[in-house]
């Protein structure tokens, strides 16, 4: 049974409708609907085998799921030259926020020295979810011990008007004022982000539970 066919199994036509309303910007034919948990099934069921090789040597994929699996798939590899190589090869390719958002490679973890070129050249990228997704990373991996001013710099001189270039520069620097206000703060008090990118990012930060009220009511006051 090949991964379509795996797919088109677990197909729910409900499930289809509610996601094309979530990603309006692709095709609803392109949507099979299948949830996450049937997808990382077939992940880990085709995980290794000659038709996970041939499929993600397979590009473009003609379904949204296509795509996921593929990602999905890639996150799993276990070196990290052989994982950068495959993600290269697969970024140009995105073309939603989910398929975008959904995957980290866990080799990304253990080889951070590595990965931050890569991810500055990703942000640095006209592709939207390419430069999407380098943020991710920076965001999932660097806003912690290996976190550094510089990279707030980094996300914050991104320019860019595609709408989910700039919620992605949003939820980055509400998480950065989660877990490195002291740094963060002087980008909100000093209004250097785009007018949309801080209100948005104030609103999430506000939303947050991580972070702490009496910071939420001092951000309320730039909103």
């Amino acid at each position: 049974m090949s991964i379509y066919e795996r797919l088109l199994s677990y197909q729910d036509e409900k499930y289809k409708d509610f996601q094309s309303k979530l990603i309006p910007n692709i095709d609803k034919k392109t949507i099979i609907g299948v949830r996450t948990p049937q997808m990382r099934k077939i992940v880990k069921e085709v995980y290794g085998t000659k038709e996970s090789t041939i499929f993600l040597q397979t590009l473009p994929h003609q379904y949204y799921e296509e795509n996921l699996i593929h990602f999905f798939l890639i996150s799993k590899i276990k070196d990290f030259d052989e994982c950068i190589k495959e993600v290269e090869r697969f970024l140009p390719y995105i073309d939603c926020w989910p398929v975008c958002d959904q995957a980290t490679p866990l080799v990304f973890k253990k080889n951070h020295d590595k990965l931050l070129p890569l991810i500055k050249k990703w942000i640095n990228s006209n592709h939207v979810y390419t430069a999407r997704f380098g943020i991710r990373i920076l965001m999932n991996e660097y806003l912690d011990k290996d976190f550094k001013n510089e990279y707030l710099e980094l996300v914050a001189s991104k320019t860019g008007e595609d709408y989910y270039l700039k919620m992605m520069i949003a939820w980055y620097f509400a998480t950065a004022l989660a877990k490195q206000y002291d740094a963060t703060i002087k980008y909100i008090k000093n209004r250097s982000l785009d007018p949309w990118i801080h209100k948005k990012a104030i609103q999430k930060a506000v939303e947050s539970y991580r972070v702490s009220d009496e910071h939420k009511e001092y951000l309320k006051k730039f909103r």
